[in-house]
């Protein structure tokens, strides 16, 4: 199915879930934020969340320094 990432349209599969995206991305157990289709999503949510086609998902992460 075809979700849409930051802006570029990327495939997954049936089933996946927002928890499935963001370790896909490299992205879990690091400080990220995701809006779900236009909505903050908390993260305790995101492996609960399925994915359908054409949802848009923004997603991005902190980093610190100084």
């Amino acid at each position: 199915m075809r979700v849409h990432i930051n802006g570029e349209d990327k495939q997954f599969d049936e089933g996946s879930s927002v928890a499935d995206v963001v370790a896909s991305l490299g992205l879990a157990g690091r400080r990220v934020a995701v809006e779900y289709n236009r909505e903050v999503l908390r993260a305790g949510d995101w492996a609960a969340t399925p994915l359908r086609e054409n949802d848009a998902l923004e997603i991005v992460h902190f980093v610190g320094g100084g």
